[in-house]
């Protein structure tokens, strides 16, 4: 069955970095793409980023444009997330997802992230 487990979110001051990663199994991971979706407290989910199975194609919310970078290792059936100058905005939940066309269809458990002096 498809398995999606994210890891390295903690807490971290203004402006540091993390790295999230998100281990895959349980399908042809090198076919899909794959997207890094967020959700803020007291508020909804918000898109974060996405990837496409080969990993030339890279997309990000205006938000996070130019801070973090989304990449996969297509040989580890990793995903992940690096995370730079993070502001206290970027509190959140990240949640990885397999991406076929059109929709996220599976989920990881998700990992906290929290940015605060």
């Amino acid at each position: 069955q498809v398995q999606l487990v994210e890891s390295g979110g903690g807490s971290v001051q203004p402006g540091g970095s993390l790295r999230l990663s998100c281990a895959a199994s349980g399908f042809t991971f090198s076919s899909y793409a794959m997207g890094w979706v967020r959700q803020i407290p007291g508020k909804g989910l918000e898109w974060v980023s996405e990837i496409n199975s080969g990993g030339s194609s890279t997309y990000y919310a205006d938000s996070v444009k130019g801070r973090f970078t989304i990449s996969r290792d297509n040989a580890k059936n990793t995903l992940y997330l690096q995370m730079n100058s993070l502001k206290p905005e970027d509190t959140a939940v990240y949640y990885c997802a397999k991406a076929p066309p059109g929709m996220y269809d599976y989920w990881g458990q998700g990992t906290q992230v929290t940015v605060s002096s």
